[in-house]
């Protein structure tokens, strides 16, 4: 039998080069600093999301996003739900809330009424929006509440297991349907068209520079703002429908994904790995609903109606 003998860590002697230390060193003190790094909480890197994850990716774009908008950065506020995707808003170096499973837009809408100046955007994932969170989304949309929904579609619960959600296709493989699904998924594009939203769009993390100006579009509206990215899960996901990692599906995404702004959203549904039709498909204006709200009762109430100081700056004494 040979026997090896363990020598303890704290005991062993590395010889290091000193110029070669000295250039690492140098490296580090000149290295570029990351350019979405100011609005990113860096204490909190690395994050937490799997190899070959595409929330990162639409992270990157949704930083880029906001560094090029107009848009006062003390003014806004990121709120998302449970999941993966709702890791988001504890990353993002701005005013943020982490809230309950599916409630993220209840929240948001809270902090749209209480402080109407603020740009209020929800950043989280499809189990969390339109399962349990389905009935917040549809209402919202509905109101026009003025707020951005950016929604990151795994088709999967990705954190929790790996079950079956209401944007898994049909006959996909998830933990609780290991024969396929045979649910019919949502259409998200013509649930929000028809729900309401005055923008609606979809792209994937492949989409990188279309994403980041559909960001910016969905920004500058008054209204439910929209935007589906479709992302790859491969640890729950690709990997039980044996469809590969991040990069096989990120190479799909690029093969079989067709831009056709302004399509019917009648016809964007999706199939398990078939076509992908993305793009911008509805632009519109409607009157928010905190604005509608402040005519309302300024025009029933009269000089009875007090609004809150926030409200009254944005909206004016006629609501404009």
């Amino acid at each position: 039998m040979i026997r090896t003998k363990f020598i303890p860590s704290s005991k062993v002697v590395r010889k290091i080069d000193p110029m070669a230390e000295e250039q690492v060193m140098n490296a580090k003190d000149t290295a570029q600093e990351n350019s979405i790094q100011n609005l990113l909480r860096m204490d909190r890197i690395p994050h937490i999301w799997c190899p070959g994850c595409g929330i990162g990716t639409t992270v990157n774009s949704f930083i880029r996003a906001l560094q090029t908008s107009e848009l006062n950065l003390d003014h806004v506020a990121i709120v998302s739900g449970i999941g993966c995707t709702g890791r988001v808003a504890g990353y993002i170096n701005l005013d943020s809330f982490h809230t309950t499973h599916g409630r993220a837009i209840p929240f948001a809408t809270g902090l749209k009424l209480a402080n109407p100046e603020l740009k209020v955007i929800v950043y989280s994932g499809d189990g969390d929006l339109t399962a349990i969170g389905g009935n917040h989304f549809i209402h919202a949309a509905r109101r026009n509440v003025d707020m951005t929904v950016i929604l990151v579609n795994n088709m999967i619960y990705g954190m929790t297991g790996g079950q079956v959600a209401p944007t898994t296709p049909l006959g996909a493989i998830a933990s609780t349907t290991p024969y396929g699904n045979f649910e019919q998924t949502f259409n998200l594009p013509f649930l929000a068209e028809s729900c309401g939203a005055v923008y609606v769009a979809r792209w994937t993390s492949y989409h990188v520079r279309h994403l980041t100006k559909s960001m910016k579009e969905a920004f500058s509206k008054k209204g439910f703002s929209f935007i589906e990215i479709l992302a790859p899960c491969p640890t729950l996901y690709s990997r039980r429908n044996k469809i590969g990692d991040g990069l096989d599906q990120m190479a799909y995404y690029k093969e079989n994904s067709k831009i056709e702004n302004g399509a019917d959203t009648k016809t964007v549904g999706l199939d398990f790995q078939g076509k992908i039709v993305v793009g911008k498909f509805v632009d519109r204006e409607r009157q928010p609903y905190h604005e509608a709200m402040f005519e309302h009762f300024t025009k029933k109430l009269g000089e009875r109606y007090v609004p809150t100081p926030e409200m009254k700056k944005v909206y004016g004494a006629n609501g404009n």
